[in-house]
């Protein structure tokens, strides 16, 4: 009887368990999303424009997390605040800025990159981008329109030739995919419009 008992016991906690652990992959996207969209997202914007902010930006001392740029595709609703750094934490932005590359509107390939399912998930729809699309970017210094002329296109995630350096003014745009796998990356890239 008391076999039967711990035995019972030992289920109920097991599903309990199982349950808990079930919940938590159910919330977790959320709880990124709100976390970057209510905290991390507005606390950015506001220090974008400071002139402590332009300083870095002029100076190429970007702090890790620090804001770099707003990036929006108007006809798709993207409107993210970029970072630097393409770490754990800075990502928990949504977006970030590959370090050893170029700033916006620098000469050079300028490549940020962006959470499709978690934190905000603003290139969720990046696969929706096309050819002409226009990509705006807000700096601390000025605001530099791109205009797409690839993608998206999908290559390896170890492939880093899209982040190769090229003597145009271009952006490259990474995430992952496809939806909720990072298998592959999914890439867009665009010229800078007055180049």
């Amino acid at each position: 009887m008391r076999s039967r008992t711990r035995l019972r016991r030992a289920l109920v906690a097991a599903n309990l368990l199982l349950a808990l652990v079930g919940l938590g992959f159910v919330v977790y996207p959320f709880a990124t999303d709100a976390f970057a969209t209510r905290w991390v997202q507005p606390r950015a914007l506001g220090r974008l424009t400071s002139p402590e902010q332009a300083a870095d930006y002029r100076a190429g001392t970007l702090k890790t997390a620090s804001p770099v740029t707003r990036l929006r595709v108007r006809r798709l609703g993207i409107d993210v605040v970029v970072v630097e750094g393409v770490t754990r934490e800075a990502l928990r932005a949504g977006a970030g800025h590959y370090p050893s590359t170029p700033l916006p509107g620098e000469r050079g390939n300028v490549a940020i990159a962006g959470h499709r399912v978690t934190f905000g998930h603003p290139f969720r729809h990046m696969d929706r981008i096309e050819r002409g699309d226009r990509i705006e970017l807000q700096t601390p210094v000025g605001e530099f329109a791109y205009v797409v002329t690839r993608g998206p296109f999908v290559v390896r995630p170890d492939d880093l030739s899209v982040l190769r350096q090229d003597a145009r003014s271009m952006l490259t745009l990474t995430t992952c995919n496809p939806v909720h796998s990072d298998r592959e990356r999914l890439v867009v890239q665009a010229v800078l419009a007055d180049a």
